[in-house]
């Protein structure tokens, strides 16, 4: 049985694999405030925070509250469709890109969809457009909510995957 020890509140949990779901290294997800209906992601545990590729970012003051309106491509490849987007602005802050350069990126949080389950992250608006992926989800959204299988893409269809199809190939490599 495959167990891990996770801080809830003031206490410690263990959790064991079969409660958990099992998602691949990359999957689809969708983010229904910004309109987007399915995208693909990467699931980057070396990465802290999630981000997506936004282009025409524009900051403005709507009722005192700093917003950003931005423009996302969630086709990979593709400059259509183009999807306007507004949203208040959480935080700015420098992240260290995966060239090992600081960028100063606005922070949004918004609800996404992965294999049914709903819950907000913190999403840092990026220009992606060389990257693999248009959007990366970090370790800090799916910290506590998932086991990864970095073997294995597109699990959240059937989001609960049978841990032990994970421990059989897990021991077929030793």
């Amino acid at each position: 049985m495959i167990a891990s020890t996770i801080k809830l509140g003031g206490s410690f949990r263990t959790r064991y694999a079969d409660d958990v779901p099992v998602i691949g290294w990359r999957e689809w997800l969708a983010i229904p405030s910004l309109g987007v209906d399915r995208i693909k992601a990467k699931i980057d545990t070396g990465a802290r925070t999630s981000s997506i590729h936004a282009f025409n970012v524009q900051p403005f003051t709507e009722r005192g509250a700093p917003h950003v309106s931005f423009v996302i491509c969630p086709e990979q490849h593709r400059r259509h469709p183009e999807i306007d987007c507004v949203a208040e602005v959480l935080d700015e802050r420098l992240v260290k890109s995966s060239t090992g350069h600081l960028q100063h990126r606005y922070v949004i949080e918004v609800e996404i969809d992965l294999g049914g389950l709903i819950w907000p992250i913190e999403l840092t608006l990026a220009r992606r457009d060389s990257m693999g992926f248009r959007m990366l989800i970090g370790r800090e959204a799916v910290r506590s909510r998932f086991l990864i299988d970095s073997n294995r893409s597109f699990l959240s269809s059937r989001c609960y995957a049978d841990v032990s199809t994970i421990l059989l190939s897990e021991s077929r490599k030793i």
